[in-house]
């Protein structure tokens, strides 16, 4: 049995708490100073608010005063914080872990630079470790997962990464079950990466959702033009890969999963739809106030970088249509236009 200290209460920081309990493992839920209520009612529900199954029973719930005490003897730590909560988790948690822990998160997103670099949260946090002198394994988990359906064992499969393989499949042993399956890879760049992308993008193949709610109602299904710019969010995806140096197409696979689970529930499906509908940007988050929308940061984040890598002549216009009109729409405010036309090649086989 290994002790793993989860810090962050969210819906996906929670549902990891049921594969670790469930092998047997001593498991700590840490809640972060934005998870007071959700610990609260944890403690007395054993259940998670937004969950509709009770956790295993012995997992043990702690204050984020209490950080300390859940660390004490954690033989693994993950990270369950938001990519809001990046530099915070940085900041807080990383110095207290005991040095040479493995650490495993879930935060998906990236950091561009002004040089227009597109850093992962765990290089991120690298830089932070080395600057304070501390050593630990930082690793993390890709693929299409969305909390709701690991809490009921839907089969998933995941993917850890991290720079050493004995570490990830240590980590995958502690945490793989008969519903969660494990994949393990050296990389880092390409995964959390392609998970990162596929944010951005999602929201892209929601705009057809909501184009067609509002033109023939609510109750009629389309999916041509759901699966068109599936395509060409894919073939973005996989430039943006190149370009990031990622180094095997298994990535590519892991991000296209992430992106069809991500279109089809979530908050990023939603405000794809609301912006589809005809609400401006600042409309759809009104109507979705108090819901956390990574997928805007990630796409405003990514966009910035590609533009200024065009600038310089690295990256081509031409390549990312779809990527360019959901920055027109998040940060010029630009009304819904999908470029289908640019989308279309032609090619000399």
């Amino acid at each position: 049995m290994a002790v793993i200290t989860i810090v962050g209460a969210g819906m996906m920081g929670s549902a990891l708490a049921f594969p670790a309990r469930e092998n047997g493992h001593e498991v700590r839920l840490v809640g972060t100073h934005l998870d007071r209520d959700i610990i609260d009612g944890c403690r007395k529900n054993n259940r998670h608010p937004k969950f509709e199954k009770d956790f295993p029973s012995g997992i043990k719930f702690y204050h984020i005063e209490n950080l300390c005490e859940a660390l004490e003897g954690a033989d693994a730590v993950i990270g369950g914080v938001s990519s809001f909560g990046v530099e915070w988790f940085g900041e807080n948690v990383l110095p207290k872990i005991k040095e040479n822990t493995p650490v495993l998160t879930v935060t998906k997103g990236l950091m561009d630079t002004e040089n227009g670099k597109l850093l992962t949260y765990p290089d991120i946090w690298k830089e932070k470790l080395n600057s304070i002198g501390k050593k630990l394994s930082m690793n993390a988990i890709g693929g299409p997962c969305t909390s709701y359906e690991l809490v009921a064992h839907d089969q998933t499969e995941v993917a850890f990464c991290g720079d050493d393989i004995k570490t990830l499949e240590y980590l995958k042993n502690l945490m793989q079950t008969d519903y969660y399956h494990i994949s393990v890879t050296t990389d880092i760049v390409g995964i959390e990466s392609a998970v990162a992308l596929k944010n951005g993008y999602a929201l892209g193949i929601a705009l057809t959702i909501g184009l067609n709610q509002k033109k023939f109602g609510n109750d009629t299904l389309h999916f041509n033009s759901q699966a068109a710019v599936f395509g060409q969010a894919t073939k973005e995806m996989y430039r943006l890969l190149q370009f990031q140096n990622a180094l095997s197409l298994n990535n590519l696979c892991v991000g296209a999963g992430d992106l069809y689970v991500t279109v089809y529930g979530g908050r990023t499906r939603l405000v794809g739809i609301l912006l589809g509908k005809g609400l401006g940007i600042d409309e759809a988050k009104a109507e979705l106030k108090g819901v956390t929308l990574e997928s805007l940061v990630v796409a405003e984040r990514v966009a910035r970088a590609v533009k200024k890598n065009i600038a310089e002549g690295i990256l081509k216009k031409e390549d990312f249509p779809l990527l360019l009109h959901i920055d027109e729409i998040l940060t010029q405010k630009a009304a819904v236009n999908i470029p289908w036309e640019k989308f279309t090649y032609i090619e000399t086989v």
